[in-house]
């Protein structure tokens, strides 16, 4: 993978395979989710919101990274909170690229309305917390034991962004 700065672009049905590899690679860390296994395109694809969803391609457009939320709840008065995912290939880590994705995705969030992102992450996750506060979001609060990852209880940072854009 090339050292150039990604383009950021929309996700399309042409990234499948390149998403959910980078997807199984962040499973794989055991860090990143309590997820064991990436879930099928058709999944994804009916879950995350269309019109939220990037991708950072190198300058051979292949994907290093992606970005995508999933509301929270299906009431109303959620309508306006997501939460997101951001996973960058192991081989493209360190040089921007998840930053790039997190502000194009809250760029595109605040756009629509949205007025909350939010996600949890693994206290272990260290490199995801200090991206995510570079990003602008908060630490609300560790839950405790949430639940069993392989085996072992796990405890998960709740983060989350406030749009400024929305009031």
């Amino acid at each position: 993978m090339t050292g150039a700065r990604p383009r950021i672009a929309a996700m399309v049905p042409e990234h499948a395979k390149q998403v959910l590899d980078i997807y199984q690679l962040g499973i794989d860390s055991g860090d990143a989710t309590f997820e064991t296994t990436a879930p099928t395109w058709e999944a994804f694809d009916a879950s995350r919101l269309p019109e939220h969803r990037l991708v950072a391609l190198d300058d051979g457009d292949r994907v290093v990274g992606w970005a995508a939320v999933v509301p929270v709840s299906g009431r109303r008065a959620y309508a306006g909170v997501v939460e997101h995912s951001v996973y960058v290939h192991p081989d493209a880590r360190g040089r921007g690229i998840g930053l790039a994705l997190l502000q194009a995705l809250l760029a595109s969030t605040d756009a629509a309305g949205i007025w909350t992102v939010q996600s949890g992450i693994f206290p272990e996750n260290t490199a995801s917390l200090a991206l995510h506060a570079k990003a602008g979001f908060r630490i609300v609060g560790t839950r405790e034991r949430l639940g069993k990852h392989l085996g072992t209880w796990r405890d998960v940072v709740f983060i989350e962004r406030r749009s400024p854009a929305v009031l």
